[in-house]
């Protein structure tokens, strides 16, 4: 799977996606630190990327996107250390990456994950 980490996402967590076999890039890599998030959305929908922020304005994109589509995995942490982020995005991959290639907006939070299909609204039978 292809990711593009947002700034707030620490770069180990691209590390140690690189080292599970995804192809992962952190925009602080391509220094890209200040692109807005507008043009970041877009970004990932052109090299096919699942976008992994804390940024709630991603969401409002996706829901403004007249269809466009690029997969978020969207942090809602209490605790953001890295470690703890790498577990729960571990638990994301392997419970939801189906959705995510389908199309998602993934909410990750202490103890669960929430996952709605793209387009928003959307109903997914699996």
């Amino acid at each position: 799977m292809r990711f593009l980490a947002d700034m707030g996402v620490d770069i180990r967590v691209v590390k140690w996606l690189r080292e599970k076999g995804h192809d992962a890039n952190h925009l602080r890599d391509e220094g890209l630190h200040r692109m807005p998030n507008g043009e970041i959305f877009d970004k990932a929908i052109s090299e096919n990327r699942v976008i992994l922020t804390f940024d709630l304005d991603f969401a409002e994109i996706v829901a403004l996107s007249k269809g466009h589509e690029a997969s978020i995995v969207l942090f809602r942490l209490h605790n953001t250390r890295t470690s703890n982020l790498i577990s729960r995005l571990s638990a994301v991959l392997s419970e939801s990456a189906v959705a995510l290639e389908k199309g998602a907006v993934i909410v990750v939070e202490e103890s669960r994950h929430r996952v709605r299909y793209l387009p928003i609204g959307r109903v997914e039978n699996n």
